[in-house]
């Protein structure tokens, strides 16, 4: 067969090669932890730990460089990563956006961790503002749901409950219900850290040094760039805003 044609006949096989993000559509990939329940089970403190939230913000942190993202935010074992609206890396190639973003995750994850952990990753496509800011607030309501379950069932696991015990406690139980589970045992749920309740967000701030021109032996500014970690997120109205803010200053 001619070298020519049998490469055609391969790259036929590559069927998913070929998807591409929708030309100047919204882009967000999330990258979620693999078996990361297993992973955390015996290494941090549960329900939330210090030293697991920064190894997320290490990998987001990876992220954002790499790529060069607008806005990252990390809640419980995932990062969701705003890229701009003519952001044109690899093509705009799904498959490897996708790839390359979950191994970026897990390179940065392993070497702050010091061991071996996984992401999978996937790709979500917003047509307006608006869309992205409902993606945002949905994940950051999925953030607060999930501080509520997990604070209430390792504060019963913590007091000699079995999984069942714990997993049936809280079945169809709404949410004023959970917080008084807390509240009786000594635990304000609108009082825990804001970064465990609303997540955190990971966003770049401009700012300027001073130098001197070589040449010249003047003084200049030049204008830089730093990831800023906001940890102290809003809510609700509030978020969207934020989030809107942030779209609105990269056009």
């Amino acid at each position: 067969m001619n070298p020519n044609e049998f490469e055609r006949k391969m790259r036929l096989g590559e069927a998913f090669h070929a998807l591409r993000l929708p030309p100047n559509a919204w882009t967000v990939v999330r990258v979620d932890g693999r078996s990361f329940s297993r992973f955390t089970e015996t290494r941090f403190d549960k329900p939330f730990d210090p030293r697991f939230r920064d190894l997320m913000l290490a990998a987001a942190r990876a992220l954002m460089a790499e790529l060069n993202a607008l806005y990252a935010y990390t809640e419980s074992d995932e990062i969701s990563l705003l890229l701009p609206r003519s952001w044109a890396t690899f093509d705009r190639e799904v498959e490897k956006t996708v790839s390359v973003a979950a191994g970026i995750a897990s390179a940065a994850f392993s070497v702050a961790a010091g061991e071996p952990a996984h992401f999978d990753g996937r790709v979500w496509i917003g047509a307006t503002d608006g869309d992205v800011v409902d993606y945002f607030r949905w994940r950051q309501s999925d953030a607060t749901r999930c501080c509520l379950n997990g604070w209430v069932y390792w504060t019963l696991r913590n007091e000699g409950a079995s999984v069942t015990e714990a997993t049936r406690a809280m079945e169809r139980q709404s949410v004023a219900a959970k917080n008084e589970i807390l509240f009786q045992r000594g635990v304000n749920f609108n009082e825990l850290p804001l970064w465990q309740r609303r997540g955190v967000g990971l966003r770049w701030e401009a700012f300027e040094i001073s130098g001197e021109n070589p040449l010249t032996g003047e003084s200049t500014l030049a204008r830089r760039r730093r990831l800023v970690e906001d940890t102290d997120l809003p809510m609700r109205e509030a978020y969207g805003a934020y989030i809107a803010d942030l779209m609105e200053s990269s056009s």
